[in-house]
């Protein structure tokens, strides 16, 4: 069974593109869908280019979690934000996004995985999020077993939805308020003059605008960079399997060091490794490798090193870093499609059916991957560039689906220079050159969560 979303998908937003605009968005993820649909609510003119098919990398790939729980303390204000407009786009579209408000439990394998989770239980009360400390006989009766588990974390009002459905219903949504969405349409690079940007070319065509915010995932770097922009993201390859039908065990979600479910829909459940994931060495890679130190010691034995990146892929050893204006990386691989890793999902049917015996192994209906854009601290780059005019949100770390409203409308009011009511000076694209020490998200953020 090949994934929802492919080439092969009808082009949904075919055009025309516009000559003109307020706003270029450049990416058809959840956080360039809901940054234009807030743009437009606000009465700007706005154009969003999306290389190949609305949400069809990581946006619709990830796990299906709306999490509150387990966020870097300054993500926490927004993704509660963000929770609430989920709650609002859930009585707009009924049961269609899947949203759920049934809980995310994190299972502690060790000791000092308990100790994680307490840590984070100031944060949520100062947020007024309700997560609280669970007892071993407590997941027993939630899960009905308690297998290997020494405690865990639950946050009732966390919540699920079925990601290949929620970002194209929220990009109906965008086009509804007046986003101009423009399928199969790559943006080559910016058209800036003066120093300053006044627009874009795309392979359809040039776009006047002044201004421009660049929610591309994983390609935002090899975009960037072009301009002289360097962002130290990389990306990482995260498995993902849907089962076939069977019992209900819990119905939102839950995870350990080893495998992590939600439940779907569907009558099935997502299932993927808890920390596991795989990684392709690249220039890239190899130019960033010191700033990822603190992150690949916390879970360097969950790292699956690659030596080569397939072709066409950003950090792959052939994908051109120069392009002018001619034709581009982001025509040549419209989607980012990796190949899962079977090996480790493998594992995940094992530990799933020794965590649950009386289910057994269960059998996969189909299983995907994708790609992570992701940071050396694992908290994005929510900010303006040093080109006036460009705007950047990228880098979520795995975080992006729940977050996706919450940053959408944070980044509008940030491209128009608005107050946007949170702190971002933990996202600023300078922490990385201005001297500061690195601050590392929790460890619950990327290598254990994929959002």
């Amino acid at each position: 069974m090949s994934f929802p979303i492919t080439l092969h998908s009808p082009i949904r937003f075919p055009g025309p593109l516009p000559q003109a605009a307020d706003v270029v968005v450049l990416g058809g993820g959840i956080i360039g869908v809901m940054t234009a649909y807030y743009l437009a609510l606000a009465g700007q003119k706005v154009v969003l280019c999306e290389k190949g098919r609305i949400a069809g990398e990581q946006s619709s790939r990830n796990w299906g979690w709306i999490r509150q729980q387990g966020r870097d303390k300054d993500e926490l204000p927004i993704v509660v934000e963000s929770m609430r407009l989920w709650q609002g786009f859930a009585q707009r579209f009924g049961d269609a996004l899947g949203f759920r408000q049934t809980g995310v439990v994190y299972l502690a394998n060790t000791d000092k995985a308990l100790e994680g989770y307490e840590a984070f239980l100031p944060h949520a009360q100062a947020n007024g999020v309700d997560t609280r400390m669970m007892a071993r006989h407590e997941i027993e009766a939630l899960l009905g077993t308690s297998a290997q588990w020494k405690g865990g974390m639950i946050t009732p009002s966390d919540a699920r939805a079925e990601p290949f459905v929620a970002v194209p219903l929220l990009a109906d949504l965008a086009a509804e308020a007046g986003v101009c969405i423009v399928e199969n349409c790559a943006v080559r690079a910016l058209d800036v003059q003066a120093g300053a940007v006044v627009g874009v070319v795309t392979e359809q065509g040039r776009v006047r605008a002044a201004r421009v915010m660049v929610a591309g995932g994983a390609w935002s770097r090899l975009f960037l960079a072009a301009h002289g922009v360097a962002i130290p993201q990389l990306s990482v390859l995260a498995s993902v399997a849907q089962s076939e039908p069977m019992p209900e065990i819990f119905p939102g979600a839950a995870a350990d060091d080893h495998f992590a479910f939600r439940r779907r829909m569907d009558g099935g459940y997502t299932l993927a490794p808890g920390a596991e994931h795989d990684f392709f060495i690249g220039p890239d890679a190899f130019g960033s490798f010191g700033r990822y130190l603190p992150v690949l010691k916390q879970d360097f034995r969950s790292t699956h090193f690659r030596a080569l990146a397939p072709k066409g892929y950003p950090d792959a050893w052939t994908t051109p870093r120069r392009w002018g204006d001619g034709p581009s990386p982001f025509e040549a691989m419209r989607i980012l499609n990796p190949a899962p890793n079977r090996a480790s999902l493998s594992r995940v049917q094992d530990r799933f059916a020794a965590a649950f015996p009386g289910l057994g192994r269960p059998k996969l209906r189909s299983a995907w991957a994708g790609m992570i854009d992701t940071m050396p601290d694992v908290v994005p780059i929510v900010g303006h560039a040093p080109i006036p005019g460009l705007t950047i949100a990228t880098g979520m770390s795995g975080h992006g689906f729940g977050i996706g409203p919450g940053i959408g409308r944070v980044v509008a009011d940030l491209v128009m220079g608005r107050a946007t009511g949170h702190d971002l000076s933990r996202f600023r694209l300078s922490r990385f050159s201005d001297g500061s020490a690195p601050q590392v998200g929790p460890a619950l953020a990327l290598i254990k969560r994929s959002d």
